[in-house]
């Protein structure tokens, strides 16, 4: 009788959890895609990579049955400036977290305003060139960073409007840093193996690089007529304080209920102000603070099946994991075996409330990556991504905040 129930029992489980998902292998040419026909385009000689190579298959969801809500005006979403491209370059960190900021700015002053993100890029690799110094080269210099590098370089060298300083020089329409940060780097490593730690000389030698690559950043400038300094700027035309923002994370990993290092190589500064909780109050935490008004800069992976470039939407397949089975072990379990990784960072600027009767929401995520590019360029869609909240819940580690949203969280702490 005994075996009988548990043979049962288990028959019962497994048919439960059969697949409705199915996958498919979507085959791309080389050299397609904005990212190749637009981006790389604009260098200054054409790549290696823009020459007709072999075609490339991607493992994918099927999500050709399935009803997506992958049009704007579905969405209940908060004001943001229009979507702007990243380029070739590894800024997400930047772009999402200044566009999170302006829309805080609109939401606290009713001001629209466009900020530099390469204004911001510019300090973070002064900055990463220092305590690569300072730790004698045992400091990562590279692209990437998190997003609260961005209130970090905010508070030491203030914020400037996107016309004072694009960081587009030449008649460049977008960026592109791979010739520079070969440059910085091949230079740090020279300064490694001479042991010439000279901090001044280092500094001006990264500073001078950039200057030819991206532009000397302003010290004054002009907005409606009257002269701002970078921190003036900030203080007293944004009213902005980068202290306002708070870096919410959900990582079994460390102890919840604490304030954590985030342990990714783009946290090279080895910040522990991460308040760590749960996986089931980061969600609720999101769901409650994107009703009522506010946005987030979040960051995860987007190297998934799931997350299809022609329909713009991330889901979870249940070939990956059935939904019911998405919790804070499967979450970290993926991180720990690096499934899960660090990719990117978006501004999450809206939602869908049950979509179609599911429970479940879908959210509107703003982009500067290329992958929200593939489809038609004036289609209100294009730059954008449409994220099943499972996929958030499994695969976007971590979000930036205005910690009056999250007023109740912090005094847990």
């Amino acid at each position: 009788m005994k075996k009988f129930f548990l043979l049962f029992w288990c028959v019962g489980t497994v048919a439960m959890a059969q697949n409705n998902d199915q996958s498919v292998f979507i085959e791309y040419e080389r050299g397609e895609g904005y990212y190749y026909e637009t981006i790389l385009k604009d260098a200054e000689s054409v790549r290696d990579s823009l020459q007709p190579q072999q075609p490339f298959r991607r493992f994918s969801m099927d999500q050709s049955d399935k009803q997506l809500p992958n049009k704007v005006h579905l969405y209940e979403r908060q004001w943001a400036n229009p979507v702007i491209s990243q380029g070739n370059a590894g800024t997400c960190w930047a772009y999402s977290t200044l566009s999170f900021y302006e829309s805080e700015i609109y939401r606290q002053t009713n001001q629209k305003v466009k900020l530099s993100e390469i204004y911001m890029a510019y300090w973070e690799y002064v900055e990463k060139a220092r305590r690569f110094v300072k730790e004698r080269g045992n400091s990562l210099f590279d692209e990437g960073s998190e997003a609260n590098a961005v209130a970090r370089m905010a508070e030491m060298y203030g914020l400037v409007p996107y016309e004072a300083y694009s960081g587009l020089i030449g008649g460049r329409k977008f960026h592109n840093h791979e010739e520079m940060v070969a440059e910085m780097k091949a230079y740090l490593k020279a300064v490694k193996m001479q042991n010439a730690w000279n901090e001044a000389t280092v500094l001006a030698t990264i500073q001078s690089i950039m200057n030819h690559y991206i532009g000397v950043p302003p010290e004054q400038f002009l907005v409606d007529g009257q002269s701002y300094t970078p921190a003036s700027y900030r203080d007293d035309y944004l009213k902005l304080n980068p202290s306002d923002f708070v870096e919410i994370l959900s990582y079994k990993q460390k102890p919840y209920w604490q304030q954590v290092e985030y342990t990714v190589p783009d946290n090279w500064w080895h910040s522990d102000e991460y308040y760590n909780i749960p996986l089931e109050d980061y969600m609720a935490t999101l769901k409650e603070a994107i009703r009522e008004g506010f946005t987030v800069s979040i960051g995860g992976d987007v190297s998934e099946p799931g997350l299809i470039r022609e329909t713009q939407c991330a889901m979870v397949p249940d070939f990956d994991i059935p939904s019911a089975y998405i919790n804070e072990d499967a979450r970290a379990f993926r991180f720990a075996n690096e499934t899960t990784t660090d990719d990117h960072g978006m501004h999450l600027v809206g939602y869908v409330e049950n979509y179609n009767g599911t429970g479940k929401d879908w959210y509107l995520v703003k982009d500067s990556g290329a992958g929200s590019r593939n489809n038609d360029v004036d289609a209100p869609e294009f730059g954008y991504y449409f994220f099943h909240e499972d996929y958030v819940k499994l695969k976007m580690m971590g979000f930036t905040i205005h910690k009056d949203a999250v007023k109740k969280l912090l005094g847990k702490f």
